[in-house]
């Protein structure tokens, strides 16, 4: 079999990863949690978590629920999405490991789980729990790889787009169920309703399009980004992969390289 790197993660970043690694050659398997909380879903393989199958820019994902489903899909030409992770690592052996969670910590990757480890954004130091860390904060050094040392330290400040940042994201007013009432697409005016969680209806911050939406009818966290507009009104832009996540998948590719893989 093809070099096999195992993702973590199958958000809009872990996706624009494992698409250029797959285009690369390699073999690609990423893995998600049970109920994934991917905003950007259409360009998130994370989708195929619940839909079964899921295709973003021409490249197809589908479920896995094993390791040995996952190399059986692998087989088939399509990068698998394990959810649960469970013991993928002991059970593929993978070649390296890219964290691409993008959770702005470890949540547990450690530098001896393969040959090659790599960390996506702030809370990754290379040299101490992986071998290299790329960059994810927006700005001159975005998908910059650190070979020692740490990536910029979280703004906790959503990209801007349009002109607007935090004026343009809903947030999980308290821990409950999330319903959406539009499509990813979809253009909206400020102050229309879009969204009903945790008994609380959301209106849109402002008019735009929708970016981004978590799937409608799961638990989510309190503080969790549910609703993402896009003030430029492009509806195109919804169902493409970001020039951030190409770049951080560049950075991704970087590393690899830089460590002789």
């Amino acid at each position: 079999m093809r070099e096999l790197v195992l993702v973590r993660g199958a958000g809009d970043v872990a996706t624009a990863v494992a698409i250029r690694l797959r285009e690369r050659g390699l073999a690609v398997v990423c893995t998600e949690l049970l109920q994934p909380l991917a905003l950007r879903r259409a360009v998130s393989f994370a989708e195929a978590v619940y839909e079964g199958r899921w295709a973003v820019e021409g490249h197809e994902a589908a479920r896995a629920a094993s390791p040995e489903e996952a190399l059986r899909l692998l087989g088939e030409g399509v990068i698998p999405v394990l959810a649960p992770e469970g013991g993928a690592v002991e059970r593929l052996r993978p070649e390296a490991i890219v964290d691409a969670r993008m959770a702005k910590r470890n949540l547990g990757t450690r530098m001896d789980e393969a040959p090659i480890v790599i960390g996506l954004g702030p809370g990754f130091t290379a040299g101490v729990d992986c071998h290299a860390a790329v960059e994810t904060l927006r700005g001159p050094r975005l998908g910059k790889v650190y070979l020692e040392g740490s990536p910029l330290p979280p703004t906790h400040t959503p990209c801007t787009i349009g002109g607007l940042s935090r004026e343009r994201v809903l947030r999980a007013p308290r821990a409950g169920h999330f319903f959406g009432y539009k499509a990813i697409g979809t253009r909206v005016e400020k102050g229309e309703p879009v969204a009903w969680c945790s008994g609380e209806e959301l209106r849109a911050p402002c008019s735009g399009v929708v970016r981004g939406m978590v799937r409608s009818g799961i638990e989510v966290p309190a503080g969790t980004k549910v609703v993402e507009i896009d003030p430029r009104g492009d509806p195109q832009v919804c169902f493409r992969v970001a020039e951030r996540s190409w770049r951080i998948a560049a950075g991704v590719l970087e590393a690899l390289d830089l460590l002789g893989f």
